[in-house]
């Protein structure tokens, strides 16, 4: 009998009994005026008059009306530089200890995301409170004596003057809570290796030496790991080498479009838990098993603002338009896009974080991410957002029996007529005129503005299909492989001739 996993899973279970309903409205009010308090007296604060703000009969109107949305650019600029200055008390009390390094999926130039000790407390206070959420999906007692494999970025920081510097993954790993590191694998020594390609190899190589019961990190990069010990073990599937693995915390994407190609890796079907972990903090977990939504930790050192995604308060670069209204989460609706915007104990303030998601339950505050605000692809009308592009591959698969675990598109130009022009990562045999016929046809019946663009400025649809490789290798030439990473669904023109340019030639 597992005697320790009895125990700890009979902890969770009385925690999670013994924790009040959470009502997540009131829970944003009070952690609003909170975050106001403790940052009256930064120079942000100091210049906003967060001191008035606190008292007011609506603070969370007046906040918003009173303090404009920041993208990275723009509050680097005016607050952040100021950090790497020496100054203090800029936009948060004192200074950051770590800075997250994020180029998201955008390019290359890395930003600097300030972590302060009150943000990793909140990342730990929302870890503890997806662990007591496992009591909800019926895991067996030895489940919590496996280990736990965790594939981020390095946890080898890099130290800069009176600061730590690296991935949100690699500063998260290297603060985990001293309970857990008995059951955290790879184990520090191997986590800290900053090779992508020789981490995986030590992985690999240790593969036979663990108990794992689950694997936390971004689809692609798990799917490349776990295909890496299938193959150097001469294995049919991972549950050959892990037999106990029955869970997955997958993070970073969507996990739909990777569910096929994932589960053909294991003997059997296995828990798959959604969570949101940015380098701004940590937004949201999967909290129960009836669906795939995330709550939105709402008592964690997080304020949010959701703007309604619409063309007229959205600029062509993906930010906001002044004018456009934030609402609070008493003020929401189900099965409408938003932009969320976060304020943070790391002093980023009314901050566009480049999301776009949807409410599937109110009351709950459970939401799916639908995109990002920079890939909305809109050029010619068409508003397809991430998650449709997602349900349009999804069909594909089904449709005709493939597996397809990464693509891009763009809405290019060809002479004078716009396609939407697709690449689709894939082993499988397709035939691309089909395919390009199943494609227009589902997303013409799913998304009416599509249709009507079709009838207008875009004329069809273009497919290429290439190795999935093709966009690891870009990611490595463009980013470096692992960790934080993503693949743009969506580019731009530009972006896509690089792109192009980099298929032709690899």
């Amino acid at each position: 009998m597992a005697v320790l996993g009895a125990i700890i899973k009979g902890v969770i279970e009385l925690k999670d009994k013994l924790t009040p309903e959470s009502n997540p409205i009131e829970e944003q009010e009070n952690l609003l005026k909170n975050i106001l308090e403790k940052a009256k007296d930064t120079a942000f604060g100091q210049y906003y008059n967060f001191d008035k703000l606190i008292d007011a009969p609506n603070t969370s109107k007046l906040f918003s009306s009173s303090i404009p949305f920041f993208d990275y650019n723009k509050i680097n600029d005016e607050w952040w530089s100021k950090l790497h200055e020496g100054k203090e008390n800029v936009t948060w009390p004192g200074t950051p200890d770590y800075y997250a390094l994020s180029s998201g999926t955008t390019g290359k130039t890395s930003k600097r995301i300030p972590v302060t000790d009150a943000m990793i407390s909140a990342i730990k206070s929302t870890g503890i409170d997806q662990v007591s959420a496992l009591s909800n999906f019926d895991l067996p007692a030895d489940f919590f004596e496996k280990g736990i494999l965790m594939l981020g970025s390095s946890t080898d920081l890099t130290e800069k003057n009176d600061h730590l510097e690296g991935e949100i993954s690699g500063i998260s790993a290297s603060n985990i809570p001293f309970w857990f590191r008995d059951y955290y694998k790879p184990g520090e020594e191997i986590a800290q290796i900053e090779d992508w390609d020789e981490r995986v190899q030590k992985i690999s190589d240790n593969a036979k030496n663990w108990d794992i019961g689950a694997l936390s990190g971004i689809p692609s990069w798990i799917e490349l790991m776990l295909e890496k010990v299938i193959a150097d073990h001469n294995l049919n599937n991972i549950h050959e080498i892990w037999p106990n693995l029955q869970v997955y915390t997958s993070g970073g994407v969507a996990f739909a479009p990777y569910k096929k190609s994932f589960n053909a890796l294991l003997a059997h079907p296995i828990t798959v838990i959604d969570t949101y972990l940015a380098s701004e903090g940590f937004v949201a977990f999967q909290a129960r098993p009836e669906t795939d939504a995330m709550k939105l930790a709402t008592n964690s050192g997080i304020y949010f603002e959701f703007v309604p995604f619409k063309p007229e308060y959205i600029n062509q670069d993906g930010s906001l338009t002044d004018d456009a209204p934030a609402l609070t989460l008493s003020e929401v609706e189900k099965d409408q896009d938003y932009a969320l915007v976060i304020s943070t104990v790391s002093g980023a303030w009314r901050y566009l974080i480049g999301d776009t998601i949807e409410f599937t339950d109110l009351e709950r505050a459970e939401i799916k991410i639908t995109g990002r605000t920079k890939f909305f692809l809109n050029t010619v009308g068409s508003q397809l957002s991430v998650n449709k592009l997602d349900d349009a591959l999804n069909h594909i698969e089904e449709v005709f029996n493939v597996k397809i675990s990464e693509y891009t598109l763009c809405a290019k130009r060809f002479d004078e007529d716009f396609y939407h022009s697709w690449y689709l990562g894939t082993e499988d045999e397709l035939d691309t005129k089909k395919v390009i016929a199943a494609l227009d046809e589902h997303l013409k019946e799913a998304n009416k503005n599509y249709k009507v663009a079709r009838s207008k400025a875009l004329k069809g649809v273009k497919v290429t299909i290439v190795s999935p490789n093709v966009f690891h290798e870009w990611n490595g030439a463009n980013k470096k492989k692992g960790g934080q990473v993503k693949m743009e669904r969506v580019m731009g023109e530009e972006k896509f001739e690089e792109w192009e340019k980099f298929t032709n030639n690899i």
